[in-house]
C-alpha cells in the first residue's frame, strides 16, 4: 500500500470536497457569466467591447498565470497557494458584484483571474499529492463528476439569478462557495511546506501579461477607435511583450513554457488542435449567448438552458469517449470530433430571429456537444503521450494554458473579423452568421491538424475532462 490518504476515509473525503468546491468556483464562474453579459451591458451602459473585456479580463490573467500557480503550489505549499487563491477569488467576486461601472467590473475580473490561476491547478494537485496512489483514479473520477455537475448547473443557476434578482448575484454566488472551500481546506487538508525546486519565472509571466494585454486591447478597441495612436501603441507593446516572452523562455533555467517540448510533432499538433478547437468553442459560446438574448429575445434563464444539452452530453459522454480513444488511439477521435463539432457550429448559422428552438438551436448545440465529447477526452492524453513522464505535469499545464489562451483570443478577434459592432442590448445582425462560419472553419482545421500530426499507434490512457471548459490535469511537476 502506498502512503497517503484513503479516498474513503473521513480525511480523504474532506480533501476531495475542498478540491471539488475550489474548482467548482472557477468552473461555475466560467458558465454563468456568459448568460449575464446582456444584463451587464444594459445596467452598466456598455457595448460589445465592454462585454468582451468582462470575459477577457478574467481569461487574460488566468491564461498568463496558470503555470505560475502550479509552480507556486509545488514550491510554497499546495494548501497555502490553494487557499490564497480562493481568498483572492472570493474578494474579487464580491468586488465584481459591487462594481458601479464597467471599468470597475473589468478590474475586478482581472483580479479574479489571478485567484483562479492559483485555484485551478491546485485543486487536482491536492488530490494527486495527498490521496494514495491506488485510490487516486477513484478520487479524480469523483472530482470530475462533481465538477461536471457544477458546470452543468451553472447556466440554469446563473440565468435564474439574472432574471429573478440581478446579474450581480452571479458573482456573489462564488463567495459562499469560496468560503466553504477555505474552511474545509484549513481544517482538513494537510499542510505542506513545498518541496518543489522550480523557480517562479516572474519575468516570463510579466512579459506574457504585457504581450497579451497589448494585443487584446488593440483587437477589442480597434472597431470603435480605428488605427489611432493609442491602439497602435498598445499593439506594438503587445507584440514586443510576446517576442520578449519567447526570448525569456529560451534563456531561463525554469521557463513557464519549455520550448523544447515543441520539438515533438505530436505535442505541437495536439496544442495546435487545442488552440483551434477551443478558439471556436470560446468565441461561439460567447456570441451565442448574446445572439439568443439580444437578437432573439430569450431571457437569461432560457439562454442558459438552451445550451445545456451540450454540457450534459459532455458530462455523460466523455467517459465513453475516453474508453474508445484508449482502444483506438487519439488520432481518430481527434480528427472526427472537431469535424462533427464544426458541423454543429455551421448549424448555428440557422439561429436567427424567428427560428424555433427545436428546429434551429437544439440540433446545433447537440451536434456541437457530440463533437466536443469525441474530441476532449483524448486531447490532453495526446499531449501527455508525446512527452516522457518527467514532463507530464508541464505538458498538461501547457495544454491547459493553450485552451484558455484560445478562448481569450477568440473573444477578442472573432467579433472584429465577423464585423459585429452591436451597442448595449442591440442585435448582432448578419455578423453572427459570419462568425459561426469562421468558427466552424477554425474547428475543422483543428481536425485536419490532428490527422496530420497525431500518432495513430499505441492507445493512450484517457484523461477525461469534466466539462467543456477544459479542466486541468494534475500539474504536480511543472518544471522542466
Amino acid at each position: 500500500m502506498s502512503e497517503g490518504l484513503s479516498a474513503s476515509s473521513s480525511s480523504g473525503r474532506w480533501l476531495i470536497a475542498a478540491a471539488v468546491l475550489g474548482s467548482g468556483v472557477a468552473f461555475l464562474d466560467s458558465t454563468v457569466v456568459n448568460v449575464a453579459l446582456p444584463a451587464i451591458s444594459r445596467d452598466l451602459d456598455t457595448g460589445l467591447s465592454g462585454q468582451q473585456w468582462v470575459l477577457d479580463g478574467y481569461l487574460l490573467t488566468l491564461s498568463a498565470l496558470l503555470l505560475v500557480g502550479g509552480v507556486a503550489g509545488d514550491r510554497y505549499g499546495r494548501r497555502r497557494i490553494f487557499v490564497g487563491g480562493l481568498v483572492i477569488f472570493g474578494l474579487a467576486s464580491m468586488a465584481c458584484g459591487l462594481a458601479p461601472t464597467i471599468e470597475a467590473l473589468i478590474a475586478a475580473r482581472i483580479v479574479q483571474g489571478v485567484g483562479a490561476a492559483a485555484v485551478v491547478p491546485g485543486s487536482l494537485a491536492l488530490i494527486d499529492a495527498e490521496i494514495r496512489e491506488e485510490d487516486r483514479g477513484q478520487a479524480i473520477g469523483l472530482w470530475a463528476g462533481m465538477s461536471g455537475a457544477t458546470t452543468a448547473l451553472g447556466p440554469f443557476v446563473g440565468g435564474w439569478l439574472v432574471d429573478a434578482v440581478s446579474w450581480r448575484w452571479v458573482f456573489y454566488l462564488s463567495v459562499p462557495l469560496a468560503v466553504g472551500a477555505i474552511a474545509i481546506a484549513l481544517r482538513h487538508v494537510p499542510k505542506s511546506d513545498g518541496a518543489g525546486t522550480g523557480r517562479l519565472d516572474v519575468a516570463g509571466a510579466l512579459a506574457m501579461i504585457v504581450g497579451l494585454s497589448g494585443v487584446i486591447y488593440a483587437l477589442i478597441e480597434f472597431p470603435d477607435r480605428g488605427s489611432d495612436a493609442g491602439v497602435i501603441a498598445w499593439a506594438a507593446i503587445g507584440v514586443i511583450g510576446l517576442i520578449g516572452f519567447v526570448v525569456i523562455e529560451s534563456r531561463v533555467d525554469d521557463p513557464l513554457l519549455p520550448l523544447g517540448l515543441f520539438r515533438s510533432a505530436q505535442f505541437t499538433g495536439a496544442n495546435l488542435t487545442t488552440l483551434a478547437v477551443y478558439a471556436a468553442l470560446g468565441g461561439a459560446l460567447f456570441l451565442l449567448a448574446l445572439q439568443l438574448q439580444q437578437s432573439m429575445g430569450y431571457s437569461a434563464l432560457e439562454a442558459g438552458a438552451a445550451t445545456t444539452p451540450s454540457t450534459i452530453i459532455m458530462l455523460f459522454g466523455s467517459p465513453l469517449s475516453g474508453k474508445v480513444s484508449q482502444m483506438t488511439g487519439p488520432r481518430l477521435p481527434m480528427t472526427v470530433g472537431p469535424l462533427v463539432a464544426a458541423t454543429g457550429l455551421a448549424l448555428m448559422t440557422r439561429i436567427e430571429p424567428g427560428a424555433g428552438y427545436f428546429t434551429a438551436v437544439f440540433p446545433a448545440v447537440v451536434v456541437f456537444g457530440l463533437g466536443m465529447t469525441i474530441t476532449v477526452a483524448p486531447l490532453t492524453s495526446a499531449a501527455l503521450g508525446a512527452v516522457d513522464d518527467a514532463h507530464a505535469g508541464t505538458a498538461s499545464g501547457v495544454n491547459n494554458a493553450v485552451a484558455r489562451l484560445a478562448g481569450l483570443l477568440a473573444v477578442a478577434i472573432l467579433p472584429v473579423v465577423a464585423g459585429i459592432h452591436s451597442g448595449p442590448g442591440q442585435p448582432l445582425g448578419a455578423g453572427f452568421h459570419t462568425a459561426m462560419v469562421i468558427a466552424a472553419v477554425c474547428c475543422a482545421l483543428g481536425g485536419i491538424v490532428a490527422a496530420a500530426t497525431i500518432r495513430s499507434g499505441a492507445p493512450v490512457t484517457p484523461h477525461v475532462q469534466p466539462a467543456m471548459n477544459h479542466a486541468c490535469q494534475p500539474p504536480e511537476r511543472l518544471t522542466s
